[in-house]
């Protein structure tokens, strides 16, 4: 059943190149890939979500879809929710509907598959899946300097998809398997001096798919210049690739070479928190600032990483980096698709250009407001839940004897950031819903229902899992 929940949006997509009604195609494939993920999150123990299809014999390699654990049903879950929200929201260019909402549904399957793979070598080839679209639709039916971006783009995540082919390459020659539970149980066999090496080329590689400074600068750009729903799938659910990838593989393969690299990492980390926080403050447009929260929100879950790289047998670190993956998955998707519909009813995302909004549109102000508050980490909403856990996760190894380790400093440095995400989201959220009406928000539109769906799917699912993030937490034991 598993292969059936990552097919059916490819199935959806050949339907619609051959005629089928794209909009009404994609959504219906969207929702019942989300009956499907809810079912499966349920019973994703269930033998009956394994699939192996034997591709090649030498190197032995399986189209072969699993639930290794429940990290797997989580990321299922994130996907297929913020599939059917990215495909109600927004509005395709007239003529170019068979792209816009293909295109959608292909990024949904790579992300899908890659998330359900056990084959090392489809993990992989799921990802570059979804990044082809994500170009296309940048370059094609982007907004502002979309080709630069969608060059930038490009250029980034094939780098750094290359540098990751290399590390995956390489513990696939000294595991003798490209299954990837296998993988895992021949860990012994990755030497230390491998180890560094390996290592050093996922951090760099995954970490540029996450955007890790410093080699993040390709997200705002991109984020800022995409159509709606590749904006909320690729910051919302594909950027967790990586993260899902490090959590995957290059702990449990190479938990030392990790910890010699710990160091640095904090230190990027730290960038993408601080640094990238205060660029957040300068933005003047808001498709920018939110791309650049996407990436500051990084660093959170790369230091809850870090602190079960440091102390492998921290019972929280874990679970706090999914929680907060998904949490953060749908606030930023919801964050995308609402910036969407402001430029749609004002015409302008410049935030010297907004002003008054909540008058005309209070509806939009509301549900803005909630997304806005969830990013910021207020309690009751998702993002709280996970950004908590990650600060008692990196203080569960805390010995008061021996002081404050560098994990613990880089938290209490860390929590700056919260402060610094509240400043431009409040900010943000100001100059454009309050104070006097401009010439571009006096007469805008409210959401319409359809506008209001997606968005209460996300909000819904916010206060879930904020209210009781067992939710989530249940499913990682």
């Amino acid at each position: 059943m598993l292969a059936l929940l990552v097919t059916l949006p490819i199935a959806a997509f050949i339907a619609i190149l051959f005629g089928a009604p794209a909009r009404l195609t994609a959504i219906a494939a969207s929702a019942i890939n989300l009956a499907l993920g809810l079912y499966a999150a349920i019973t994703w123990q269930c033998g009956c979500w394994t699939f192996s299809l034997p591709v090649l014999a030498k190197p032995s390699l399986h189209l072969a879809f699993g639930f290794a654990d429940g990290m797997s049903a989580v990321m299922i879950l994130l996907s297929v929710i913020v599939t059917l929200a990215a495909v109600l929201s927004g509005k395709a260019p007239e003529g170019k509907e068979k792209l816009y909402f293909g295109s959608s549904l292909l990024i949904s399957a790579g992300a899908l598959g890659a998330f359900a793979a056990t084959d090392l070598f489809f993990f992989f080839a799921f990802h570059e899946l979804a990044l082809i679209p994500t170009f296309l639709m940048i370059g094609m039916l982007g907004r502002g300097d979309r080709r630069e971006a969608a060059w930038k783009i490009t250029i980034y995540l094939g780098l750094g998809s290359m540098v990751l082919l290399a590390g995956l390459v390489w513990l696939a020659n000294l595991t003798g398997t490209y299954d990837m539970a296998l993988m895992v149980k021949a860990a012994h066999q990755v030497d230390p001096a491998s180890q560094k090496g390996i290592a050093a080329l996922l951090l760099v590689g995954f970490g540029t798919l996450v955007s890790l400074f410093p080699f993040h600068s390709w997200a705002a750009p991109a984020y800022a210049s995409a159509p709606a729903p590749v904006a909320m799938l690729h910051a919302g659910v594909l950027k967790k690739f990586g993260l899902y990838g490090l959590l995957r593989l290059a702990i449990p393969l190479v938990p030392e070479g990790l910890q010699f690299w710990l160091t640095p990492l904090l230190v990027l980390l730290l960038g993408n928190i601080l640094w990238v926080g205060w660029v957040t403050i300068s933005q003047k447009r808001l498709d920018s600032m939110l791309g650049n929260s996407s990436v500051m929100h990084m660093g959170y879950i790369f230091l809850a990483i870090a602190a079960l790289i440091a102390f492998p047998a921290n019972p929280l670190a874990q679970s706090a980096a999914v929680v907060l993956m998904f949490a953060h998955g749908i606030s930023i998707a919801l964050l995308f698709g609402l910036a969407d519909r402001i430029e749609r009813s004002t015409g302008t995302l410049d935030l010297q250009e907004l002003g008054g909004l909540a008058k005309s549109a209070p509806g939009l102000a509301f549900l803005f407001g909630i997304a806005a508050m969830a990013s910021i980490g207020l309690p009751g909403l998702a993002n709280f839940s996970g950004e908590i856990l990650v600060f008692l996760a990196a203080f569960k190894s805390y010995n008061g004897t021996s002081g404050l380790g560098p994990v613990q400093i880089t938290c209490i440095l860390s929590i700056w950031g919260v402060v610094i995400s509240a400043v431009y989201m409040l900010r943000a959220y100001r100059k454009t819903f309050q104070g006097p009406s401009v010439a571009a928000t006096a007469n805008a539109d409210d959401l319409t229902l359809a506008d209001r769906i997606p968005a209460t799917l996300l909000i819904i699912t916010l206060f879930a899992v904020g209210l009781y993030p067992n939710l989530l937490l249940n499913l990682l034991k």
